[in-house]
């Protein structure tokens, strides 16, 4: 069983990006669904696709470099991290992204300020 399965589908990502790979399998949550959407509206990952127990990840590579710079965890299992709608950090100066998962769903770190929802910092990925 896994402590922190947002982490382990974060760092599968990370290290397909790595080797190379194309794509990705991760299993399926609601919550590691809403992150991967996010990915995708933001450019960071060409597609994803829902099977059955699992959700599979299309990379996406600009000029062979993997289009996710870094990827870091914020809020964990043993210490959670929660802001408020005006606190919501910036990523790499604006280059970057946040998500969080707010009262009004998994948001990325804009929408969450746009919709006045504070919450809980998941990661950050630039």
């Amino acid at each position: 069983m896994l402590t922190d399965p947002i982490a382990d589908m974060l760092t599968r990502v990370r290290n397909a990006h790595l080797a190379l790979h194309k794509e990705v399998s991760v299993p399926r949550s609601k919550m590691k669904e809403s992150i991967a959407s996010i990915l995708k509206a933001e450019g960071y990952v060409n597609d994803y696709a829902v099977e059955d127990r699992e959700i599979k990840i299309t990379l996406k590579y600009v000029k062979g470099k993997a289009a996710v710079a870094g990827l870091k965890r914020i809020s964990k299992p043993g210490r959670r991290v929660y802001v408020g709608a005006q606190d919501v950090p910036s990523v790499q100066n604006g280059l970057g992204i946040c998500i969080l998962s707010t009262s009004r769903g998994v948001l990325e770190g804009n929408a969450a300020k746009e919709a006045n929802a504070g919450g809980e910092i998941l990661c950050e990925i630039w």
